[in-house]
């Protein structure tokens, strides 16, 4: 016969399991620094990718408008709601692209000495691209007014070009 053994008694360090608070406190004042600086470059993110769809339906609707123009020798409709449609056409604007709104102004027809249009895509309020402005002309030029209440490190006036960046025109 055997016999028995001593029960082990475990150590207090051995018995101690988990995390102390001061360990959570580390913790957590880390992972809080890492989203300080995570989200907003996250949301900057979003927002730039919201831009480039805004800047690319402009340019896609001014080609539209140049073959419109080839084909008629004016920019705006032969006559409302009857093909073919000048992409300006009244029912066929204002567009809602994403975050933005595009409308034309300035359209002008046969009368005209010399043709013009512009588009222009607003930032739809409320909304992360509320106070965006981009707008092109028919001789190509693109400005943008980014103002209140976008964010801070975006608002500027580029008048001959698209912010597509942060401060950057």
């Amino acid at each position: 016969m055997s016999t028995p053994t001593p029960a082990r008694v475990p150590s207090r360090q051995a018995r101690a399991r988990g995390f102390t608070l001061i360990e959570l406190m580390v913790t957590l004042t880390i992972v809080g620094i890492l989203l300080s600086i995570a989200v907003p470059a996250y949301r900057n993110y979003v927002l730039r990718g919201q831009v480039v769809s805004a800047t690319n339906a402009l340019s896609s609707m001014s080609a539209n408008m140049e073959r419109y123009f080839q084909d008629n020798r004016q920019y705006a409709s032969l006559s409302s709601g009857v093909a073919p449609m000048s992409p300006c056409d009244s029912s066929l604007v204002p567009v809602t692209i994403g975050t933005f709104s595009v409308t034309c102004s300035n359209v002008s027809g046969a009368s005209a000495v010399t043709p013009t249009f512009t588009l222009t895509a607003a930032g739809i309020s409320p909304g992360q691209t509320a106070g965006f402005s981009y707008s092109i002309n028919q001789a190509g030029t693109q400005s943008s007014t980014i103002q209140s209440p976008a964010p801070s490190s975006w608002i500027k006036t580029c008048p001959t070009s698209w912010e597509t960046k942060a401060g950057e025109c």
